[in-house]
């Protein structure tokens, strides 16, 4: 042993003064001072088997969210009530309770999905509505539109939308197509502003064979306020049976083709007023 040991030779002796120090209530620092023992090791073996005095136990923060979570358990309440009664994961109110029964289903399935329905529902409703403040605050934002802001939103939407020529198939013409009634709308008012009459346009509808054809046509001519001999005949796509469209209803009209009548020399003006903008927005000075 006094090989092993060293300076702790009479082990047994050390042992029974630390065991007598800490049923008279010492803490492991209080008897490692005592005894001079600052070996660790040493003193694990000289304390094994003796439990640490009450007042040295550090109280357990959740000891009381444990117990009300057992409370609640045993009164029926699911993990998720439970959670939202305490702020506390469930993989510890999981830990806490496991041991005890589950409650008896006080609601049928139907009753449970059709709680969880309404709750879905609601969390849509008030998605919906930051969502519509959020779109009227920017609106709102935008305020009145001078001429030149006009003039590059009419260059960049057209850029965008619009027909473009090309080196393999020149085709220098004002096309502009699209199904959204407020881009038709900005595009219209950027030909007024560059005065482009309205008699030299003219419009076109494409849509769907199996959709309302004539509710779109009245549509698109109200929206424009043109008179149907500004209208080319109806474009119509041939359905796919195998292909499901999800762009039906009453609010499909199909899409709105403006075309303007010896448009070449505006082309031009279009192409030349793009390159400024993009030389403009990358120029380094």
């Amino acid at each position: 042993m006094a090989q092993t040991y060293g300076k702790y030779a009479d082990f047994e002796g050390l042992r029974e003064r630390a065991v007598a120090l800490r049923r008279e209530g010492l803490s492991r620092r209080q008897i490692r001072d005592r005894l001079h023992v600052d070996n660790n090791d040493i003193l694990n073996r000289l304390l094994e088997g003796e439990p640490p005095p009450e007042w040295t136990k550090r109280p357990n923060a959740k000891d009381d969210l444990r117990e009300r979570a057992r409370e609640l358990r045993l009164q029926g309440w699911t993990y998720d009530r439970i959670q939202l009664e305490l702020g506390c994961s469930k993989g510890s109110i999981s830990l806490w309770v496991r041991d005890l029964p589950r409650p008896e289903r006080r609601r049928t399935r139907e009753e449970a999905a059709a709680i969880a329905r309404r709750g879905w529902e609601e969390k849509l409703r008030i998605r919906d509505e930051e969502r519509r403040r959020m779109k009227e605050a920017a609106r709102r934002s935008i305020g009145e539109m001078s001429e030149r802001e006009l003039f590059l939103v009419g260059v960049g939407l057209y850029w965008a939308e619009g027909s473009k020529d090309k080196p393999y198939a020149r085709r220098e013409n004002v096309a502009f197509v699209n199904s959204d009634p407020g881009m038709i709308e900005v595009f219209l008012a950027w030909l007024d502003l560059l005065q482009v009459e309205r008699g030299r346009l003219r419009f076109n509808v494409m849509i769907h064979e199996n959709a309302d054809v004539e509710g779109a046509e009245r549509y698109w001519a109200a929206l424009v306020g043109a008179d149907a001999s500004s209208f080319n005949k109806t474009t119509l796509k041939k359905h796919n049976p195998r292909t499901v469209r999800k762009n039906t209803g009453d609010g499909y009209h199909g899409c709105l083709v403006i075309k303007v009548l010896k448009g070449a020399e505006l082309y031009r003006r279009i192409e030349g007023w793009w390159c400024g903008i993009v030389g403009a927005a990358t120029s380094t000075d």
